[in-house]
């Protein structure tokens, strides 16, 4: 049975690089080479609201999906993984807004700004916070 739990969370951690590998192609975001060429001249790119956000969605699930597989099957604690996908899903709902602001504001607030809110919108950062946080949170109830 660990064996099975550590593949899971490597076909976890393959999901998430392979929504990355492939972002290009199974995502709509217009803004991938204008970020990629970290030139703040490059012309602001033409887009359509509706498939912006819809890719961005789509983008979300599956790297909450993937993050999901490798707490559940890292520690093995169903309320954690709940909590970590309620963790997950609070910080896309507190950047997705202020990163669309920063679309229609032509990224005036900053680049640098829009560009970070960028990140934490496409990609799972938080759980590089989520799996130490449980890892010592496992470490504590396991002393007690």
């Amino acid at each position: 049975m660990r064996i099975l739990s550590w593949f899971l969370v490597i076909v976890g951690v393959f999901g998430l690089i392979s929504v990355r590998a492939l972002e290009d192609r199974i995502f709509y975001d217009p803004f991938l080479t204008y970020f990629h060429e970290a030139n703040k001249n490059l012309p602001f790119p033409d887009f359509e609201w509706g498939k912006l956000i819809a890719g961005h969605v789509f983008r979300f699930v599956l790297n909450l999906f993937f993050s999901c597989l490798i707490i559940h099957f890292w520690f093995k604690n169903k309320e954690w993984t709940i909590q970590g996908a309620i963790l997950i899903t609070i910080i896309f709902l507190i950047t997705f807004p202020i990163y669309l602001y920063c679309i229609y504001d032509r990224f005036e607030i900053g680049y640098l700004f829009s560009f970070y809110m960028r990140r934490f919108v496409i990609q799972p950062l938080i759980l590089l916070l989520i799996i130490p946080m449980f890892y010592y949170r496992k470490q504590v109830l396991q002393k007690k």
